[in-house]
């Protein structure tokens, strides 16, 4: 019966193939594949099926048709078609249509598995396809070069800057194989990026005030990066806001493998965006990120709420989110992770608190500033009612004891207590083990221990029976008056208990401790064996030894190396030659093609230009035929000379129209409009003489072409340019950095100037008055080098002596990065070293910029919803006045007053100093009320400063 149905679906199969209709025979061919799927033998059930597919079908006019059928025979796993399937892929791989050629790439993965002795002809078709300039191709046949041949990267060399300039139009899929494979392929070409000894120098350009030994230092081992580096990061850059979560992963592992280190951050963002995701898609982003954070706590941490755990998160998904916060942690935020780490020990989720507990561990363990507190934390956790909690806050505590056993030996006595109570067996051994490596710190409790875990031996776990008879056997050695025959109790215990292990340590204990005849020497020893003393465990990370493996692979997600994986080679030492990649540029046809046109209508031009000159001078000499020979001699040599600077002319014309390279939707527009205005321009250019005409040509020609690019550039959208403007109010307040008393005579205050920093784009201004009020003199005042934690500082000079009495001013620069955090350093002296600060203001972090209304409105316009800031207030009366308005405001913020036609609406822009953010404030009075309106993408610093322009508006101070 079931032969009989394989032979009717044979005889329809067969029917369907030699139809007529396309249809038809796209729909046999998908059941023969999903049936070949299932694991039916084709040679068997389809003898003539197969011979119709490799006959007629790979000839079809259809390419879809051809397609499948190169589908359909390279899904048929029998050895003795192989030739035939290796004739199919040659020919589809120069097939005219690019999906034929897609599958044809498809087809060399089955074939190579099949029959691996085809290898050397798979990669001549492999290094054939390579060379295909359609996107369809090219991820398909990147997928063949890593199946078959990953080694070979010399096929790679003339393709590696055609693949970098497709990369942004292949499929998803295919970005991901194609990122890999050249994550794999720089690391080989391309020297290390990540060197110290080096001064990282992308262009080459020297700063103005080097000196001349300043620059030769630095030209001793400069580093240059390789244009095709550079090449394959700015291309990828952009894959970072690709809706394919497995795209962004790829870019981010090349950028964390290949990119220069003060560039990381640039994937964090992206990193960061894809927790909105599924829990498969999180669980790996957060095992990648829990690997960086371990090398690069500062990419992640202006991100760290972005880990805090949710409710609804699965315990993985906490677990690492732990795992991430727990590496994160240093002095200046383990107050604020503490806090939260509190909150998560409660968890209802026990294997989650219990993880929670193992954190606090590592940060006490890391950070000895908090030691003291995380382990008291700890000792508090012992009264909770949750075993599980309870048993894994004491195997912390035991680890964390080992660092300071003499100074903790209150809570070794508080374990002892609770011991009765705690039945998890982890935690019990724990106990024991420290009441036996510390018994001489509690040199009572330990034998009444001992006491009580003779009475339970028998029915204590195997684990904690072990560390009985541990604790026995030290405390014979230390206190043998009053535990000798507790120990041989629990000696005598051991030796007949059902576990061999324990019958095993039973016995070595006994012939190690307790002197005999049959004792050697080993016995002597006893005291230095047992009681020696053991290294304190390091709580380290799960993720720390993970970077061996490259981020996003499956080797990584299971820590050991997959069937498969291709190791990341080290950097050379020296890089191979560049000249492997340059490639010949052939001109394309479509650039030839505009050559032609563009030849064409010149000449066509001039043409029509010079017959009207001719006939006007026909005329002329039909008027002038009674002229004398002399003339006539005279008009020839002018032909002569005119003819010679025409052909000059016609020399010159190449020159004029050299055109090396336009991109196709430039050359489209750039046809189009000459189209367009060649008939236009015809008319207006025939009315002027021929030198203007072939004067003008090129303007013409260069004209079209500009406005092609400007009509690509903008996409008919007008961007506003943000034009920095003069500050409308600087404030002569200082504030105080460092008191004379603090300063030991020092005293320093700072205020904000307001302009344009000088040392830097992105940093703010400052000023620095420094004055001696002591009676010596200060010298070589300056600021500590390692003193800045966070911020980019631009120090001033060093004040080599500053007299009694006498005072100083100096500017210097500080990026804040659009924060209002505090920017602490250390101002020292020749003798001295003080700690200081400086805490900026939100409106302290703007520049002012000028604006039209219209401009002002449109942009306010985009910048609704999550970036908008409002609130009403009650104004006094003293401050209703425009001019009122207008000081509180600038006096509150770095900000331009933007005109308005409005009188009851007052307008003010600026921009973040350091990432040149939009910041819209507008004023509406609406008497007694008036309504304020911030708008920015900087939606913390949005609220702030809506805040202080409230408090400014409704003061009725000056």
């Amino acid at each position: 019966m079931l032969n009989h149905c394989f032979l009717c679906r044979n005889e329809d199969l067969k029917e369907m193939l030699e139809s007529n209709k396309e249809s038809l025979k796209l729909e046999a061919m998908k059941r023969i594949v999903g049936l070949i799927a299932k694991g039916k033998n084709a040679s068997e059930l389809f003898p003539a099926v197969v011979k119709n597919v490799a006959s007629k079908n790979i000839e079809d006019p259809n390419q879809l048709i051809r397609a499948s059928a190169l589908r359909v025979l390279s899904s048929i796993r029998v050895p003795i078609i192989v030739p035939i399937m290796m004739l199919a892929i040659k020919e589809a791989s120069t097939d005219l249509s690019p999906y034929v050629r897609k599958t044809a790439a498809h087809a060399i993965q089955k074939l190579y598995s099949l029959d691996p002795d085809q290898k050397e002809h798979l990669i001549e078709v492999i290094e054939k396809l390579l060379k295909d300039k359609s996107t369809l191709v090219a991820g398909s046949v990147v997928m063949a070069f890593e199946e078959v041949c990953p080694d070979r990267i010399d096929l790679i060399h003339k393709n590696y800057r055609k693949l970098c300039n497709l990369l942004v139009d292949v499929e998803e899929w295919g970005q991901v194989v194609i990122i890999h494979m050249l994550t794999r392929y720089a690391r080989t070409q391309f020297v290390s990026p990540w060197r110290e000894d080096a001064v990282f120098d992308e262009n080459g350009e020297k700063t103005f005030y080097d000196s001349e030994e300043e620059r030769r230092v630095d030209q001793s081992k400069p580093y240059i990066m390789d244009p095709d580096h550079r090449l394959l990061l700015r291309n990828t850059k952009p894959l970072l806001q690709s809706r394919n979560t497995a795209v962004v992963m790829a870019v981010s592992q090349l950028y964390w493998h290949l990119a220069p280190k003060h560039e990381l951050s640039i994937i964090t963002k992206s990193l960061v965006r894809l927790f909105r995701s599924h829990r498969e898609v999180q669980y790996i982003v957060l095992q990648n990120i829990a690997t960086m954070s371990i090398q690069r706590k500062g990419m992640f941490e202006p991100f760290m709420k972005s880990f805090y755990v949710r409710s609804t998160d699965a315990t993985h998904i906490k677990t690492l989110k732990l795992e991430i916060l727990t590496n994160l942690a240093n002095e200046a935020n383990i107050s604020t992770i503490l806090r939260e780490l509190q909150t998560y020990v409660k968890s209802q989720d026990k294997a989650f608190a219990a993880a929670t507990i193992q954190a606090i561990g590592r940060c006490a363990t890391n950070i000895s500033e908090v030691t003291d507190t995380c382990l008291n934390g700890l000792v508090l956790l012992l009264s909770n009612r949750d075993e599980t909690v309870v048993a894994e806050s004491v195997v912390v505590i035991k680890k964390l004891l080992q660092t300071q056993p003499s100074q903790h030996s209150d809570i070794i006595k508080h374990m002892a207590k609770l011991f009765d109570n705690i039945t998890v067996p982890m935690a019990r051994a724990s106990i024991l083990w420290l009441m036996g490596e510390y018994c001489e710190h509690v040199p009572k409790i330990a034998p009444d221990v001992l006491r009580k875990m003779a009475k339970t031996f028998t029915s204590e776990e195997d684990i904690v029976k072990l560390q009985t008879v541990n604790l026995a056997a030290k405390l014979y050695l230390s206190n043998s008056k009053q535990t000798k025959l507790l120990t041989q109790y629990v000696l005598n215990l051991g030796k007949y208990d059902q576990n061999y292990d324990i019958r095993d340590r039973t016995r070595f204990i006994r012939q190690l401790i307790v002197p005999n005849e049959k004792s050697g020497v080993l016995s002597r020893y006893a005291r230095r064996i047992l009681m020696a003393p053991k290294p304190a465990p390091v709580l380290q990370s799960a993720f720390k030894d993970r970077d061996r493996f490259q981020l996003g692979t499956l080797s990584h997600t299971l820590n050991s190396q997959a069937n498969g994986y291709l190791e990341l080679s080290d950097w050379p030492a020296v890089a191979p030659d560049q000249s492997v990649r340059i490639v010949e540029v052939v001109e394309p046809d479509v650039l030839a093609n505009l050559r032609v046109v563009l030849t064409c209508f010149c000449v066509h031009v001039e043409s029509e230009s010079e017959s009207e000159s001719e006939e006007n001078s026909d005329d002329s000499n039909k008027s002038s035929s009674s002229q004398s020979e002399n003339s006539s001699r005279e008009s020839d040599s002018e032909k002569k000379k005119k003819t010679l600077k025409n052909k000059k002319l016609q020399q010159q014309k190449p020159d004029i129209l050299n055109i090396t390279y336009l991109p196709p939707q430039i050359i489209q527009k750039a046809l189009l409009l000459i189209i367009m205005t060649k008939l236009f321009s015809i008319h207006i250019v025939l009315s002027f003489s021929n030198q203007f005409v072939a004067n003008c040509r090129c303007s013409l020609l260069c004209l079209c072409v500009f406005l092609a690019c400007q009509f690509d550039a903008v996409s008919w959208h007008v961007r506003v340019s943000l034009q920095a403007s003069f500050p409308v109010f600087v404030p002569e307040t200082s504030h105080e950095l460092l008191h004379r008393m603090t300063g030991k005579g020092l005293s320093a205050q700072y205020r904000f100037t307001r302009q344009p920093c000088i040392y830097g784009n992105s940093m703010v201004s400052l000023q620095l008055t420094l004055s001696n009020s002591s009676d010596q003199a200060l010298e070589n005042i300056h600021i500590s080098e390692k003193s800045s934690t966070g911020q980019n500082i631009h120090r001033f000079n060093a004040i080599e002596r500053l007299e009694p009495q006498a005072s100083v001013t100096v500017s210097m620069g500080v990026d804040f990065n659009d924060s209002t955090q505090a920017a602490n350093f250390q101002l020292c002296t020749k003798e001295d070293e003080f700690s200081v600060s400086i805490q900026p203001a939100v409106g302290e972090l703007l520049l002012p910029i000028t604006m039209t209304e219209a401009d002002f409105t449109k942009e306010q316009g985009k910048l609704v919803g999550m970036n908008e800031s409002s609130a009403t207030i009650t104004m006094t009366p003293e401050n209703v006045s425009s001019q009122s308005v207008n000081r509180k405001v600038v006096s509150v913020a770095n900000l331009g007053v933007i005109p308005s036609s409005q009188e009851n609406i007052h307008r003010f822009a600026g921009k973040t100093v350091s990432s040149g953010c939009l910041v819209l404030v507008s004023v509406a009075l609406k008497d007694p009320d008036a309504g304020i309106t911030i708008n920015t993408e900087k939606t913390v610093m949005g609220s702030m400063l809506l805040r202080q322009v409230k408090t400014a508006l409704t003061n009725s101070g000056p």
